[in-house]
């Protein structure tokens, strides 16, 4: 299954949610895409309820299944909630920490940034997106990339106070990261406990 790269408006309004960030068509357009996304009240089943949550999680941090699925056995082994370690893996991948740190305005964005060789991790390059991001390493831009206009757009006006778990370095334009995030810190809404019943049946 390869990445998707298909109309990104059209998977938010299927969950009703902004889950790639600001969304001026998702503003006008609530109900779920097609012809028949207007006044359509299906009945969903205790299956297809987890199945969706799954998809908003995979979508939102841009995992493909087999990923996803690691993920999750890792987490289920992990000491801990299962859902919430999940989350919290997630949340420590490069690309997602990038995203965080305000380099790039969106996950597909903070990913090319690591594919295209400009992120460091503790000084060396990291080009791996699901890279595992460990507390007290710091990442950072390689610094022919500090001058990329889409890193300074993204960054400026920025607001880097609101992950509590990432420091910020503005002269840097570096950050460290500190601690595995707690659930409550971590903005996105996704009830991993669906998920969790999903892989469990």
């Amino acid at each position: 299954m390869a990445r998707y790269t298909g109309p990104k408006t059209k998977i938010a309004r299927k969950f009703g949610e902004a889950i790639f960030g600001p969304d001026k068509v998702l503003s006008r357009k609530t109900h779920p895409p097609g012809q028949h996304g207007i006044g359509r009240k299906k009945k969903t089943s205790e299956y297809g309820i987890q199945l969706r949550e799954k998809q908003k999680a995979k979508y939102t941090y841009g995992v493909l299944e087999k990923q996803f699925r690691n993920l999750f056995e890792k987490a289920s082994r992990s000491k801990g909630i299962t859902g919430e370690v999940l989350l919290q893996l997630l949340e420590s991948r490069l690309d997602n920490v990038v995203y965080r740190m305000g380099l790039a305005k969106t996950r597909a964005g903070a990913r090319q940034l690591v594919s295209h060789r400009h992120v460091v991790v503790d000084g060396k390059v990291v080009n791996i997106p699901s890279y595992s991001v460990k507390p007290g390493q710091i990442i950072g831009v390689r610094e022919k990339a500090k001058s990329l206009e889409v890193v300074l757009d993204s960054v400026s006006g920025f607001n880097h106070s609101k992950y509590p778990w990432i420091e910020w370095d503005q002269a840097s334009l570096s950050a460290k990261y500190l601690h595995i995030p707690d659930r409550a810190d971590i903005p996105e809404n996704i009830k991993e406990q669906l998920i969790v019943e999903l892989y469990s049946k």
